[in-house]
């Protein structure tokens, strides 16, 4: 019987004593790609497995796209995605050795076929950055090197003009002026209220004799209603609430 650990599920693994390395798969001969094995995060590795399919290219020519565009010090400068977590790993089955056949547990991987000479670190910063440049959250800057020429701020701007002493002066003599006015035309407040017609004539400013139609009546109110409501500057409850009487008495009579 096989002393190799099983699973909960009964499934069998190799372990380092009894698969030491992963079998290993020669690539065709060639002068200038080297088959680097990336590993990374399961996620990080989807990502990068997802952008190369939407793009219709491998991941080799997302690396390479970076190199082509970005400097290698700039590069080097990234963080690291770095290696998977202990927990993460992927089951592959063994197809080659002793162990073929078995499931084996690894860490999640990209193969990537590039020029020889990177370093594992490197390409997966690489990636990231073409991960970060596919999402928007970085962008890649053509100019010709120059020093970018200084922008001076604007200075904030004035804060406008206050009014001219004179001429807010004048207007302050104005509003008293036409307070003075309205004080002087607003009708004395009937010490019994309104009861008849005559009184209620007079209220709104019309002859004792007076027969103003209807529309004529409602402007004459509202625009009187304006200046003495409570809620105005020269307000008056009591005179509100005889042009209110007022208005009902004429209106009854009208009626």
């Amino acid at each position: 019987m096989s002393d190799a650990p099983k699973d909960t599920d009964g499934a069998v693994f190799a372990t380092a004593e009894s698969e030491p390395s992963e079998p290993r798969i020669d690539a065709k001969p060639t002068h200038h790609k080297h088959s680097y094995t990336v590993t990374c995060s399961s996620a990080f590795r989807d990502a990068i497995d997802a952008m190369a399919s939407a793009r219709k290219v491998n991941v080799g020519d997302l690396a390479r796209s970076v190199l082509l565009v970005v400097p290698a010090q700039t590069i080097e400068a990234q963080p690291d995605p770095g290696e998977p977590p202990p927990g993460d790993r992927e089951t592959v089955i063994l197809k080659s050795g002793p162990a073929e056949g078995r499931p084996w547990r690894r860490k999640p991987r990209l193969q990537v076929r590039m020029t020889p000479g990177h370093s594992i670190p490197f390409i997966r910063k690489a990636l990231a950055l073409a991960l970060q440049m596919d999402k928007g959250e970085i962008a890649v800057r053509v100019d010709d090197g120059k020093p970018l020429p200084k922008v001076e701020e604007a200075p904030p701007p004035a804060p406008p003009p206050g009014p001219d002493p004179a001429e807010l002066a004048r207007h302050i003599e104005e509003v008293e002026r036409l307070r003075a006015i309205i004080s002087t035309l607003a009708f004395d407040p009937l010490p019994h209220g309104v009861q008849t017609r005559e009184e209620a004539l007079h209220v709104l400013g019309y002859p004792p004799a007076s027969r103003p139609d209807d529309r004529t009546l409602r402007a004459k109110f509202r625009m009187l209603a304006t200046i003495h409501h409570p809620d105005s500057s020269h307000g008056s409850h009591q005179r509100m609430s005889q042009l209110n009487a007022a208005m009902d008495i004429l209106k009854r009579g009208a009626a």
